[in-house]
């Protein structure tokens, strides 16, 4: 069931990203990892794509869907290649590997910018961030600096939210649960410390809403709420804005993703929007 792929036309896309431009055709991705996120994408685009995996005997049992496999050895090379590189394998993949990357990249886990040394690293212009999970950041970003107060509820399966760090009875008790719990309320940096796989949307949200203040204020500035909820097998989120320029008040409920249940759906395709809207800017040396 792996080896087909249905692919969107680079030209179905340009449009979806706003207009026509001349681009890079057959253009070169590299992908650090290929889990569910980046097997969607390589179903949705039409481009050249080499995949950075740990295991690649294990992807090949799964179908390689066209894609080169290469391991981390060889990631110099692959990147002097590559005319894109895309982040889909989680904060510390993004962290240790990203830092090298000296041409355009799209950030998909973006919790790793709640590290101030990764985020002075990263915040350069060769930056996309991709929104993920969630929309309506547009708006936000247009009136930043006149929000004072942000907030974000994510309201997960609590199976989804169990953690290394949990005792057993912990896990155990999530595992259980019949009514909705708050497992955490804090800033992003908290968030991503505890729940690094859940609360990406989280510190996206303070990305959007920086403005011109640090990153440092604009990440402590945007209160979290984790919610463990039995009776929802997606993810929903709700978010609150408000200040000078009104209230603004964003709730979204995300289908499970096609290929894995445990991943939002709506994140491969805010990806490959996200890679739509960089590839007319991209130019090969």
């Amino acid at each position: 069931m792996f080896a087909e792929r249905h692919t969107i036309p680079s030209t179905t896309l340009r449009k979806l990203a706003g207009g026509f431009t001349t681009t890079v055709r057959d253009m070169k991705i590299l992908l650090l990892g290929f889990g569910s996120i980046g097997r969607h994408i390589v179903r949705l685009l039409d481009h050249e794509f080499t995949a950075m995996v740990r295991d690649i005997d294990a992807h090949r049992e799964r179908g390689t869907l066209g894609v080169k496999l290469i391991t981390e050895q060889h990631f110099d090379q692959a990147l002097a290649e590559a005319d894109l590189v895309v982040e889909a394998a989680g904060v510390d993949v993004a962290k240790h590997f990203l830092p090298k990357v000296q041409k355009p990249f799209v950030l998909t886990s973006v919790g790793a910018l709640a590290d101030p040394a990764t985020a002075d690293a990263l915040m350069t212009p060769h930056l996309h961030v991709t929104n993920g999970a969630i929309g309506g950041f547009d708006i936000l970003e247009a009136v930043a600096d006149q929000l004072n107060d942000i907030s974000i509820t994510t309201s997960k399966d609590p199976a989804g939210l169990i953690q290394p760090w949990m005792t057993d009875d912990e896990a155990a008790r999530l595992e259980k649960l019949q009514e909705p719990e708050t497992l955490f309320v804090g800033n992003p940096i908290e968030a991503i410390n505890k729940f690094p796989g859940n609360v990406n949307v989280a510190v996206a949200l303070a990305y959007a809403t920086r403005g011109s203040q640090p990153w440092s204020q604009a990440l402590r500035r945007v209160k979290v709420q984790l919610v463990a909820d039995p009776r929802r097998p997606e993810s929903a989120h709700r978010i609150e804005a408000a200040g000078e320029a009104g209230r603004f008040i964003f709730q979204l409920v995300s289908s499970p993703s096609p290929i894995n249940p445990a991943t939002s759906g709506t994140t491969a395709l805010s990806l490959a929007a996200t890679i739509a809207r960089v590839e007319p800017h991209i130019r090969r040396n």
